[in-house]
């Protein structure tokens, strides 16, 4: 096998980040609220100044998997982190080392830019990926939960 290479997302990846990100929604059965287009792609995570940033990994000249990640900032630690709001390698290229080279990536990232923490979600039936991450050394945040406003009730609070 070829060793992996990362690189940033560029405007014409567009279509194979939307084909990486429909595979990682059927995966986690989130297929049916899938709406992202290669339109979006370009406007959310490509130029200037990006909503997320999306690196990808390839094998050779095959796109093998993805990260889309953004910064947070933790007010009380005076620092920012890295999250990563989607990691994803193809079936096929699992075990490999493209996961994990991935977050090595963001890792590394993650320093340069003196972050203090990276920070995910991985769905509670997913025990190969906790598995995966427990190996890693990353633990599960415990003592919070996560909460989300959206639709009609983000609507109704927005024009109170």
């Amino acid at each position: 096998m070829n060793a992996i290479f990362i690189r940033r997302a560029v405007p014409s990846d567009a279509p194979v980040i939307v084909s990486l990100l429909r595979e990682l929604a059927r995966f986690e059965k989130l297929d049916d609220i899938f709406c992202l287009t290669a339109s979006d792609v370009q406007r959310d995570m490509t130029g200037d100044d990006p909503a997320a940033r999306c690196d990808i990994a390839f094998c050779g000249d095959n796109a093998v998997g993805l990260a889309v990640w953004y910064w947070l900032y933790g007010s009380f630690r005076a620092r920012r982190g890295l999250y990563v709001e989607d990691l994803y390698v193809r079936p096929e290229f699992r075990g490999n080392g493209a996961g994990r080279a991935l977050l090595a990536h963001l890792a590394r990232t993650a320093t340069d830019s003196h972050a203090g923490w990276m920070e995910w979600k991985v769905l509670d039936w997913n025990t190969r990926a906790i598995d995966f991450y427990r190996g890693l050394g990353a633990r599960p945040v415990t003592d919070w939960i996560a909460y989300r406003l959206e639709g009609d009730a983000m609507t109704k609070l927005g024009a109170a």
